[in-house]
């Protein structure tokens, strides 16, 4: 008389077949780099993109049906091994309980995964300095799987040029793929361009796109040195709710934050029937921590400059451990009226270090040639205005 394997409870079948939605929702998820064929990379590269995703194994209905073990492993590996019908029993109590487990375990994964790349690209807070906004649209056509992005305009645009003006375009990327990149078209001599250019991304399945993160970068061109970073926004497809056609938005613009050294307010004055020059460091904010403990212990040096010639050299006491010190630092030059167009001052935030160098945090040149458009009119409204002061908020430069 031949024995028959027993069937598989019911409430073992529905677990197991929420198993394999979970394991093809990661696996549809997952990004293009991870989806390569085999084929088209070395056995190292394999090696390394399997310790980075999760892989699963498709099981059918007459797997689960036969007295199937799934063994999902910490590591994120999912696989299955079959036994055959005459080596035992479904123990279905533990394989419940042991795949509600590792499935809350994985859903918490992937959750965390995706938390972090949208923290990782994100700046939540609000721009320490106006660089302008841009606006754009996007559209996600769900039938060809392609995401439609429009870059409209941009205001407000800072001056990176001493005409006054700038030379603005977009570059696109999709985070976390850095080496695709698009461009618009070069808009030049001004500060409000109109681009109404349109990037199509094509291949991209919806729960692939969500796990990307849209980045603008708008950058001033430059013919003979490198282009200036004018600002960038981040926007996790995420938030985006691509069932509405029109998402159109207006962002603000971040400075780029390797550049990001903070700000300082300064006066400026000049008499001419003395011939005194009067700079006023009043305060800082938002400057680069230099210290182990997140702050830093600034005080402000200032050189006067005749040319390219040093002349003179002030500083200020040390203010401790802060990133947003008040100076009211004010120092006097003996300038003559013939040689105020020739004179610059040099000043630079300094943190204070007991034990080693005292290291630079970032520094303005306040003159004709200023280190920036804002240096240089700032310096042009004191000689325009004398017996005034002229305050004006600056972004300080890296060293």
């Amino acid at each position: 008389m031949m024995s028959s394997t027993p069937e598989a409870p019911t409430h073992m079948l529905e677990s197991c077949k929420q198993l394999v939605q979970f394991s093809k929702h990661v696996s549809e998820s997952l990004s293009p780099e991870t989806k390569l064929s085999s084929g088209s990379r070395s056995s190292s590269e394999r090696r390394r993109l399997a310790k980075h995703r999760m892989v699963s194994k498709p099981c059918s209905l007459s797997m689960l049906t036969s007295s199937a073990a799934v063994v999902l492993t910490t590591s994120g590996m999912a696989t299955s091994s079959l036994k055959p019908r005459s080596e035992g029993k479904v123990k279905s109590l533990s394989l419940v309980q042991g795949t509600a487990e590792v499935m809350e375990a994985q859903m918490a994964f992937f959750q965390n995964r995706s938390l972090s790349l949208v923290d990782m690209y994100i700046d939540t807070s609000e721009p320490t300095e106006n660089v302008g906004q841009i606006q754009f649209s996007m559209e996600y056509n769900f039938n060809e799987m392609t995401l439609i992005l429009r870059i409209m305009q941009a205001k407000e645009l800072p001056a990176k040029d001493l005409s006054g003006t700038s030379d603005p375009y977009v570059r696109v990327t999709l985070l976390p793929d850095k080496k695709h990149k698009l461009e618009t078209k070069i808009k030049r001599r001004t500060l409000h361009p109109k681009w109404h250019e349109t990037f199509y991304f094509e291949g991209f399945p919806i729960q692939k796109l969500q796990s990307r993160v849209l980045h603008l970068h708008v950058f001033d061109y430059d013919r003979f040195s490198r282009d200036d970073s004018i600002g960038e926004v981040h926007i996790p497809l995420c938030q985006v709710d691509f069932s509405e056609k029109n998402n159109t938005f207006w962002k603000a613009l971040h400075p780029l934050e390797k550049n990001k050294c903070g700000e300082i307010l300064t006066s400026l004055m000049y008499q001419p029937s003395t011939s005194q020059l009067t700079l006023t460091v009043i305060k800082c904010r938002n400057l680069k921590a230099k210290d182990i403990n997140g702050k830093s212990d600034p005080y402000v040096k200032v050189w006067l400059y005749f040319g390219e010639k040093r002349i003179e050299k002030k500083k200020s006491e040390v203010q401790f451990c802060t990133l947003n010190p008040e100076f009211n630092f004010s120092v006097m030059f003996d300038v003559p009226w013939e040689r105020i167009r020739e004179c610059q001052l040099n000043v630079t935030i300094m943190d204070h270090d007991k034990v080693g160098r005292n290291e630079a945090i970032g520094k303005i040149m306040l003159g004709k040639a200023g280190s920036g458009t804002s240096e240089t009119k700032h310096w042009s409204d004191m000689i325009t205005k004398p017996r005034q002061n002229v305050v004006q908020w600056h972004r300080l430069k890296p060293e």
